[in-house]
């Protein structure tokens, strides 16, 4: 009996460009929905536009593809080990439609971006997953990743931000 994997279409995966932006934008606000959270409003949209796609990028999005259509996303970015003297790759959002789960798409843009940290000699990868996605939770588990248990995550709003800087 044949397997249900290999009928899958093939997954592609591609830098994301300025002319994607709407796409990469629809793609968050599905995220947003998943997460119930609210979407990103226009001032958000357009943020996220600069901060992506300007002058000067400040982190970058790679598209999954199932026969021509986007159905997931990474947002990533560099940041620095002091102690491994090392660039960080750090996984922001790794999204893909409900709809095209088990098709391979999660695990296409999560070889994606491990083969961009090792490109980039990074001493390693690191993301977050909210304690309630069992589904992801299950998936990097498989992957062999291992949960920091010694490391509490804090955050400052912009509120607090101001708040410190006044």
């Amino acid at each position: 009996m044949p397997s249900t994997e290999s009928s899958n279409p093939p997954v592609v995966v591609r830098q994301a460009r300025k002319q994607d932006v709407d796409t990469v934008l629809s793609l968050i606000a599905a995220l947003a929905d998943f997460e119930e959270l609210p979407r990103p409003d226009e001032e958000a949209r357009t943020r996220m536009t600069e901060h992506g796609f300007g002058a000067q990028p400040k982190f970058e999005v790679f598209l999954a593809e199932i026969e021509g259509k986007a159905v997931g996303y990474t947002i990533s970015f560099e940041t620095y080990s002091t102690f491994l003297a090392r660039p960080t790759f750090y996984l922001e959002d790794l999204f893909v439609l409900p709809e095209y789960r088990k098709q391979k798409a999660g695990l296409a843009l999560f070889k994606n971006c491990v083969r961009l940290a090792r490109q980039r000699e990074c001493g390693r990868m690191d993301w977050q997953v909210l304690d309630w996605n069992e589904n992801a939770i299950n998936f990097y588990d498989r992957l062999g990743a291992k949960r920091l248990k010694e490391w509490q995550p804090y955050r400052l709003g912009m509120d607090d931000l101001a708040r410190l800087d006044g």
